[in-house]
Parts: C-alpha cells; structure tokens; sequence
C-alpha cells in the first residue's frame, strides 16, 4: 500500500493494482493535492512491469460515493485569479491525461455517486463497470461552468454528440442501466458483487498478451481522438508485434490448441 496526496489516494500495488480514492470526509471528491498526485501515480505503475491491469475505485467505506467530482471547499483559493484557474484547470487536464494514456488497461469501478471531476476520472478509465446503484452526472451547468474540450471530447466519444449535450444542457443524474444503455458505461453488477468482478475481469486481461492490450489501447486512443493520419510510430508498433514473442508463444499455442502463457 503507497499513500500519496497524505492518503487520500492509495495505490495498492499488484498483478492487478488498484488506485483507491480515500477520501471519505469529503465524499471522495478530489482535492489539488489529489490531481497533483495522479501523474506519480501513473509513472509508479508504469515503472512496474509487474502490474497488468489497474482498478480504479472508491474507498471501500464509502459505498454511497465513487467521486462527487472537484472538491469546492478549494473552490475559492484555485480559482480565485485568472493565473490560479489557468493553473489548476492544466493540473486536472495532467491527472485524467495520465491516466487515459497509462499504458495498463484501466477500470473505473463506479459504486455509487460519480459526478463532475468524479465522472472526468471515470470517463479517462478504458472501461467503467458499476454497481446497480451507480449514479452518473456532470454538472457544470448547476455551477455555471462549461465542461472542458476535453472532458467532453471523452463523454462524446462514449455516448455521441446528442446524449452527451442532453446529460450537459440538463445536468440531471441518471441511472446505471441507462448508462448502460447509452454506452457511458461497459458492465453493471449488483453492489456486494462489483469489485469482486471487476477484479476476476483485469485478472483475465492480465493473463493476455499485455503487447496486445497496450497496442490496442493506443491505437484506439489515437483513432478516438479524429486525427486522420495514423503516425508512423503506431503503424510501426502494429508492424513490431508480428516479430514480438507474444505473437510467436500465440501463434504456437493455436497451432497446438493449447491455453497461451505470456510473460
């Protein structure tokens, strides 16, 4: 167990590690110190090549709440000059960058409320799984905020253009099965059985090809983002993994109907 940000975030390291928002006083929202520590979160995973999928979730106490987004007790202090906005708004920009480019398949797993920051967090995660009781909402329309360029490029990339300015324009909370039903979200499981899901899922990812995933991962991460030219590094990834030894331990394991070991 590493504490960052004075433990109101926990890593927890491991074959599937998990990153723990704990900070329950405050319902799990996200302080400064919080977005601040997410990047060092992410290059610690990153430099253990031990770990192979990575969970993200609430505090485990909680229950009632996955995030309730940025914390607004800061709200004052960051946003209080044109510089001090400017400079917080970059420091989130970082921390959901860092985990959407983290190159680990990464799931959100959403027990109760997820709003705002909270559903940014959720949104930069590669696959959200919720429980039935689950709660999914932005907004920034209640505060008289807009929702970053970023944020909601992600949210239009999950729901589409329509849905996405339907859950802006009208800031109402929905529900898990319809954030299933309009793809915000990938799985829902009953509460008591969520992490234990959510964990037997990144274990099965973790027993893949983890070349497989990462390329994956990044293709389709470029892909999403509409730049029409593919770059030459990713085409080369692509090209690369035909020469990898996943491929070949793959292509043996098929030929001799057998389970593949990757290592």
């Amino acid at each position: 167990m590493i504490p960052f940000a004075d433990g109101r975030l926990i890593l927890h390291p491991g074959r599937v590690a998990r990153i723990e928002i704990n900070a329950p006083d405050r319902r799990n929202a996200m302080s400064r110190a919080m977005w601040h520590a997410i990047p060092s979160i992410c290059s610690t995973i990153e430099a253990d090549q031990s770990v192979r999928a990575v969970l993200l979730t609430g505090a485990a106490e909680v229950g009632a709440t996955f995030s309730a987004g940025a914390d607004i007790t800061e709200f004052e202090e960051v946003y209080a000059t044109t510089e001090t906005t400017k400079e917080y708004n970059a420091m989130v920009r970082r921390a959901q960058a860092c985990l959407r480019i983290l190159d680990r398949p990464v799931i959100a797993v959403v027990a109760g409320a997820c709003v705002g920051g909270g559903c940014g967090l959720a949104l930069a995660a590669d696959l959200r799984f919720a429980a039935h009781e689950a709660r999914f909402g932005i907004t920034a329309a209640r505060l008289g905020l807009g929702y970053s360029p970023e944020d909601t490029a992600q949210l239009v990339e999950k729901v589409g253009p329509a849905r996405a300015k339907d859950l802006l324009f009208s800031a109402r909370l929905i529900t898990a099965e319809e954030a299933l039903s309009i793809g915000l979200i990938e799985r829902i499981f009953p509460g008591a059985d969520l992490l234990t899901e959510a964990t037997a899922y990144a274990e099965g990812l973790a027993n893949l090809s983890s070349f497989s995933i990462r390329a994956t991962k990044a293709t389709i991460n470029r892909l999403a983002s509409h730049d029409e030219a593919v770059s030459a590094a990713l085409h080369a990834t692509f090209v690369a993994g035909f020469e990898g030894p996943d491929f070949k331990e793959g292509r043996a394991a098929f030929i001799a109907r057998r389970k593949p070991s990757f290592g």
